[in-house]
């Protein structure tokens, strides 16, 4: 492209372009110290907490409960002394007059006692002592015989039982009865602690249906079941001598140095009694899973079940694994599964982050369209293309927030904007564009242009900005915001913006310095400005703080004093980006001149010094590439 020269305008700009204000410098809100950097990184103070949790728990799946213990942890890494401790209950949802409830409106379909602590205690310097938990709707506060200083640690137990929530009202949880039987999406499922932070100490935002902010940790957990069903659970699977029949272990293995799909029980020995060990009790299964901020499975006896290798970058490898009924089986459903999730890992991996867990597993069942560290659940009557989607969706949640632990529950727009932002080059890539290219209900669901079809959002005057809180963004704009703007706002950042080679430069030193801690709005934005090097306060404010339109024009082709071609550009509405001008001669020839965004810094009309010619036509944009409201005007003839 070639270089511009701008000279001054003398046009007045247009009323609703004020360049003070698109280009005022943006208030992060969030301090630089020496837990955070000015540069977006970690600083060399950063800390957090970290919880270690042991959980046995035991499903009833007669009665649909769930009874178990857990032993946490906890270490307190951060300088200040704790006297309390605050525990998620996210069970307590379900429980008649919950604030999720009650905020979500209109007649509940259903409703638990929620999660019931039968027995509390903390041990501490080597003294254990029983508690009365205070629960607070989701939350339980434990008031400390004595408090816990900095690099002091705590041992929790609890005591506890609840029902599973059916999956008319289950949302992100739950059990449904298939055509060969019940299938438990286990989510949710033990107290868990609040997060201790360096912005606000105790996070105990209460839980109203929006996802999870988490601390990061190690776990073991067992898991008691009827010995007809198979159990699919985040991590590694500890004794499958004890719970798998030889056969299944021999295809296990086989799947581990294959990269075709192996079945390790087909759909039609779902019936088969010779498939499961022979045994009148419960099975217990063992899983552990490291460094990870949750754990979640899925156990049911009419799982069909098969796998693939993954292959990692510096020769690591993990296992792909599905998880459906036989009414789900075939080509074009749940028998391309293992391969859509095999793809998915493998290409996340080598372009973001390396997957860091053993397995990656997608089960058919309740609570579809859900996500956890390592077992993501989908729908059974899931198909084609939009299981494809969905498969690389839910999986690529495994980097946000699974590795970046980024706050869900303020801050949705950052695990669903990212994720589905890497999700549109997936489509783009899996077997040479096979589903490209993604459009769904997260990306451009009208099947169009994303540019135009975000256009309806940004003249929305009731369409809240991405920085919302995300708990008052309403279901009609939250695909349309938290998923699809904030994705296509960083596909705009990589492709009109920065362009790949810096983007991806300074998207993947964010997520490596942030992977398994706790990055906020703020880091991100100073990540990139720093690494990528630009000032990028216009596009903070007008695309992610406000919902700004753009509305970029070819005003005029003029002379200059000496003859030389200008073309007049103006900006007529707040937002700004960079742009393309395409001039097009009188003898066919076409020049392309990079215009920055800070083409529009100081006024709103500008003449642009093109290359000499006999100009024929300017076009901003020709490409169609930037959310320009107005396309009437971006061309002009001479």
């Amino acid at each position: 492209m070639a270089l511009l020269t701008l000279v001054a305008a003398t046009a007045a700009s247009e009323p609703s372009y004020n360049p003070r204000e698109t280009f005022a410098p943006f208030d992060m809100e969030q301090a630089v110290n020496r837990y955070r950097g000015g540069n977006g990184l970690p600083g060399p103070d950063y800390w957090q907490n970290h919880a270690d949790y042991a959980i046995r728990a035991t499903l009833d799946p007669a009665a649909k409960t769930i009874t178990g213990s857990v032993e946490i942890r906890y270490a307190n890494n951060s300088p200040d002394t704790l006297d309390v401790l605050w525990l998620q209950l996210d069970q307590n949802l379900y429980r008649v007059a919950s604030r999720g409830g009650i905020a979500a409106g209109g007649v509940p379909r259903g409703s638990t006692e929620g999660m019931m602590l039968d027995g509390v205690s903390v041990e501490a310097g080597g003294r254990q002592v029983e508690l009365a938990p205070l629960v607070t709707d989701a939350r339980a506060q434990l008031r400390l015989p004595q408090p816990l200083p900095a690099g002091g640690k705590a041992t929790i137990r609890i005591r506890y039982h609840y029902v599973v929530p059916a999956e008319a009202f289950g949302g992100r949880t739950g059990w449904l009865t298939g055509k060969s039987g019940d299938i438990f999406s286990v989510a949710q499922w033990y107290p868990h602690m609040a997060v201790y932070d360096d912005l606000r100490g105790w996070d105990t935002l209460p839980y109203l249906a929006q996802e999870f902010y988490l601390e990061y940790g190690n776990f073991d957990y067992w898991l008691t079941v009827p010995s007809d069903m198979l159990v699919a659970g985040s991590g590694e699977l500890m004794n499958p001598g004890e719970v798998l029949i030889p056969a299944q272990q021999a295809a296990l293995a086989r799947a581990r140095t294959s990269d075709t799909t192996v079945t390790i029980r087909a759909p039609g020995a779902v019936n088969d009694p010779a498939t499961r060990p022979h045994s009148a009790r419960a099975l217990t299964w063992h899983f552990r899973m490291e460094n990870t901020r949750d754990v979640a499975w899925s156990a049911s006896a009419a799982f069909a079940w098969d796998a693939a290798r993954i292959n990692l970058p510096d020769g690591r490898t993990a296992l792909a694994q599905s998880f459906y009924p036989p009414e789900s089986q075939g080509r074009e459903r749940w028998g391309r599964s293992t391969e859509y999730l095999k793809d998915a890992v493998e290409r996340f991996s080598a372009k973001w982050y390396p997957y860091p867990w053993p397995n990656a597993i997608n089960v058919a069942g309740p609570a579809a369209g859900m996500e956890y560290p390592g077992i993501v659940f989908d729908g059974i009557d899931d198909a084609g293309k939009q299981l494809f989607w969905i498969t690389a969706h839910e999986i690529g949640h495994s980097w946000f927030p699974m590795i970046v632990g980024f706050d869900e529950r303020r801050h949705a727009w950052m695990d669903e904007g990212f994720n589905t932002f890497i999700d549109t080059y997936e489509s783009d890539e899996f077997n040479k564009g096979e589903y490209a290219p993604k459009r769904d209900s997260e990306f451009a669901p009208g099947g169009g242009n994303p540019v135009d079809e975000i256009l309806p959002v940004l003249a929305d005057s009731q369409a809240p900005p991405i920085l919302s809180r995300s708990d008052t963004v309403i279901e009609r704009y939250r695909h349309p915001v938290t998923y699809f703007k904030s994705a296509l706002g960083l596909k705009l950042l990589r492709e009109q913006i920065l362009g790949p080679t810096r983007f991806d430069h300074a998207f993947r030193r964010f997520v490596a310095a942030w992977a398994f801690k706790h990055p906020k709005p703020a880091d991100f934005f100073r990540a990139m400005e720093s690494e990528a090097g630009e000032d990028l306060s216009w596009w903070w404010r007008g695309w992610y703080a406000e919902n700004w339109q753009m509305d970029l024009a070819v005003a005029g082709i003029e002379r200059g004093k000496g003859g030389e071609p200008l073309v007049r550009v103006e900006a007529r509405d707040k937002l700004v980006m960079p742009a393309t001008l395409r001039i097009t001669y009188a003898d066919g020839r076409t020049r392309d001149v990079a215009l920055p965004a800070e083409t529009w810094i100081r006024q709103g009309s500008v003449a642009v010094a093109v290359p000499p010619g006999e100009v024929r036509s300017a076009e901003i944009d020709p490409d169609h590439a930037l959310p320009d409201r107005d396309r009437s005007n971006n061309r002009k003839t001479a």
